[in-house]
């Protein structure tokens, strides 16, 4: 159990905090890449900063504070020009620095003046990668962008859905550290609310649905060089299993790798502030050996809705069944009236990481999982489980939403590259080919 202060500490990523600070040395996701060919201005919050991302007319993506320092309008309505982001109200200019480079009526009465080279705001790197546009909030140099293994994955078809959150990221981040909630949340609940759902709609009998909570026997968990990894022994498996001999992957500090020889998921859990999370899913789905994928000119995006039309979260949809449990936990958990069980082990393992990592930088030193090796960064594999109800790969050729509200083309371009695995040999022999 945690004291109101520990929780506070462990949570608060705003500037100047041990966790603030340690989540600044880290590249996050802030948009989707397509979104601003669709604006090219995205108002942004991220660690508790009020910023805007841009692209300007050259292709430049800037990422600055977001209120003019002339007279603090918001700068998401300003105007992208060839170099840099204009105010509207009266003209300044920033490039992607934070420099102001230009002050119209200030160099019109003042040509020799020097005033503008005086005023810089916030302005901080981004990079394009993997149809995401990531930032890096924290000292100069920079880390490298971690190039993950399945970025680097070919003959495929990704897509990214977006979803703000009202609570905070530890919550998420959590229950990737909880293997016993699959079994219940996912297994029971979360079942019995798709059955729930299938009454109403006139698509099935009540009790048709059987739950699926294969028993935990044993959890474990591990430190490796990018994150902490969760083991599990189910009710018919074994040590020599996948789930427990690999494990599954918690990358550090806020990402969770879930897969399969089809199909993927990298889960950003991106700190708005103390009390919402900005939750970014990386979707791919690989086309079997052979076949074509659609052509990708861009990665697609949509936006996630959270509740029914009554006002209550969705609960039927696996993603959305987490969501229900970090949302329902408050905006910012109360940690100190929590009762830890041997469940939690993973949890308070996680708990020590962070904070043994924040004090690392709070000494001066560098956090796990910082890249900068560039050989390294060509492409970084991970472990990963091989679940065992993906034993026979036609199990994956029908699209199963995750989360609620991709349109109805990008999952018939999905179930496309899905259809291709019909008839597919089992997992068994074609295991080998995920990571090729």
């Amino acid at each position: 159990m945690l004291t109101a202060q520990e929780n506070k500490d462990l949570t608060s990523v705003m500037p100047g905090t041990p966790m603030g600070e340690l989540f600044r040395r880290y590249w996050h996701p802030i948009a989707a890449a397509a979104e601003l060919d669709d604006r090219p201005t995205k108002a942004v919050r991220v660690l508790g900063e009020d910023l805007v991302l841009y692209k300007d007319k050259s292709g430049t993506l800037g990422l600055i504070d977001r209120f003019c320092p002339h007279r603090r309008v918001d700068l998401s309505y300003g105007i992208p020009e060839e170099h840099g982001l204009r105010c509207m109200y009266h003209g300044w200019m920033m490039d992607e620095t934070g420099q102001c480079i230009e002050q119209p009526f200030e160099e019109t009465v003042h040509p020799d003046g020097r005033f503008k080279e005086k005023v810089k705001v916030a302005g901080y790197p981004v990079e394009s990668y993997g149809g995401l546009v990531f930032a890096y909030l924290g000292p100069q140099p920079a880390p490298l962008l971690p190039h993950w293994e399945t970025f680097e994955w070919e003959g495929g078809w990704s897509d990214i859905g977006i979803v703000e959150l009202p609570c905070n990221w530890l919550q998420c981040m959590e229950n990737s550290m909880d293997p016993v909630h699959l079994e219940w949340l996912h297994g029971y609940w979360g079942v019995r609310q798709q059955q729930d759902k299938a009454v109403r709609l006139g698509l099935a009998e009540a009790d048709s649905f059987p739950t699926v909570p294969r028993r935990h026997q044993k959890i474990g968990f591990d430190v490796f060089d990018y994150g902490l990894i969760k083991r599990r022994v189910v009710e018919g498996t074994t040590e020599e299993d996948h789930d427990w001999k690999v494990g599954h992957p918690v990358l550090f500090p806020n990402v969770l790798f879930v897969g399969s020889v089809v199909n993927c998921t990298l889960q950003y859990r991106v700190p708005v502030d103390d009390t919402h999370t900005m939750h970014i899913t990386w979707f791919f789905y690989r086309a079997a050996d052979g076949a074509e994928p659609p052509k990708q000119e861009k990665v697609p995006y949509w936006y996630v809705n959270l509740y029914e039309p009554d006002g209550t979260l969705i609960p039927d949809l696996v993603n959305h069944q987490d969501f229900v449990a970090w949302i329902t936990q408050g905006p910012n958990a109360e940690r100190e009236k929590e009762k830890l069980g041997e469940s939690d082990r993973g949890i308070i393992l996680y708990r020590k990481v962070l904070k043994e990592q924040a004090g690392i930088v709070q000494d001066g030193g560098e956090p796990m999982g910082v890249v900068r090796d560039p050989e390294v960064n060509k492409r970084i594999d991970l472990p990963l489980e091989r679940w065992q109800a993906l034993s026979d790969v036609t199990w994956m050729t029908r699209y199963m939403p995750l989360q609620q509200g991709e349109p109805p083309e990008l999952v018939s371009t999905i179930e496309q590259v899905l259809s291709t695995w019909a008839g597919e040999k089992p997992w068994t022999e074609a295991q080998a080919t995920l990571n090729q």
